[in-house]
């Protein structure tokens, strides 16, 4: 029997197609790869003697990175946004070690670990300044990203996540959302434990098929064992808590009915971030605004972007 999200996967691979972007694995280092997908206009098509295409150019247009949260992976999660930015913009989607593909077999398992493969990656592919979006998991990610290298991330747009995971908001996290770990929420084994996923991270409940949940498990869940371990690297402990002083601007982006990265935490951390930051709540969605609400969601984004162009120099 067919897995109709292996279907849709493949068609959705042939749409990304159309718009531009193709896959390219980059090797980070020896042991470690990462899955991206990139402006077609980089590579050149594989001659029958070479193993696979090569990168032959730099971006032609002001690049702009996708990063993924912790339930799918890169172009899963970005499917409504691809379309509308690559008319303008080059845009760069990667996997995150131990999703789509990409995997390492070092130890390490902090967000600091994936931003520093994922620059390395970047720097591979020709990226030399760049608009980082991040949603959820993948915000921690591009914080870590603008923190550690703003020579190359010159503006972030963050849509449901933190800075960093503490101590203390873990537990109150776990408290509010009923769930005695986040593994238990975010790597769910069963149809049931999926649907509740969804439902806390909707703000309108998602009717899908049992089977078609199923096929979800069967696919997106991979790596479970690291995924476990990525989650566990995501708490530090109170006193390691820091605010970076940014040099970029950094615009929050969120649906108003957020249940795990509720509103009030959003505006908190614009405060905390200080006058370079921007808030914006998109209405009638949760945490998967960017996919429940996609053209209100894109047209925020571009905006957003195009302002970040004008008060920079992503744009030479």
């Amino acid at each position: 029997m067919v897995n109709l999200v292996v279907a849709e996967r493949l068609l959705l691979h042939g749409l990304m197609n159309m718009a531009g972007i193709r896959p390219y694995t980059v090797e980070i280092e020896p042991g470690t790869a990462m899955n991206f997908w990139i402006p077609s206009e980089t590579i050149t098509k594989p001659k029958k003697k070479d193993k696979k295409p090569r990168i032959t150019a730099k971006p032609n247009k002001p690049a702009v990175v996708l990063v993924h949260g912790f339930a799918a992976e890169g172009i899963m999660t970005w499917q409504f946004q691809v379309g509308a930015l690559t008319k303008k913009y080059a845009v760069y989607v990667p996997d995150l070690l131990f999703f789509g593909g990409s995997a390492t077999d070092k130890p390490n398992r902090s967000p600091r670990f994936q931003a520093e493969c994922l620059v390395a990656g970047l720097r591979k592919l020709g990226v030399e300044k760049c608009v980082v979006v991040g949603f959820s998991y993948g915000g921690m990610v591009a914080f870590k990203m603008a923190e550690m290298y703003p020579e190359l991330v010159l503006g972030l747009v963050i849509s449901g996540s933190i800075l960093a995971m503490s101590e203390s908001l873990s537990t109150t996290l776990l408290q509010e959302l009923g769930v005695s770990s986040f593994s238990e929420l975010l790597l769910p084994t069963s149809v049931k434990g999926l649907k509740a996923l969804f439902s806390i991270a909707a703000h309108k409940k998602l009717r899908f098929p049992n089977r078609l949940l199923k096929d979800y498990l069967e696919v997106m869940f991979t790596n479970r064992k690291e995924r476990s371990e990525l989650l566990e690297g995501l708490v530090i402990t109170n006193r390691d808590v820091t605010i970076p002083n940014f040099p970029q601007r950094i615009h929050l982006l969120w649906g108003e009915n957020d249940r795990i990265f509720k509103l009030e935490l959003a505006q908190s951390m614009k405060e905390q971030l200080g006058n370079g930051t921007t808030f914006e709540s998109i209405k009638k969605a949760g945490h998967l605004v960017h996919l429940e609400r996609p053209c209100v969601y894109n047209r925020c984004l571009k905006h957003i972007i195009a302002s970040f162009l004008d008060s920079n120099e992503l744009k030479k």
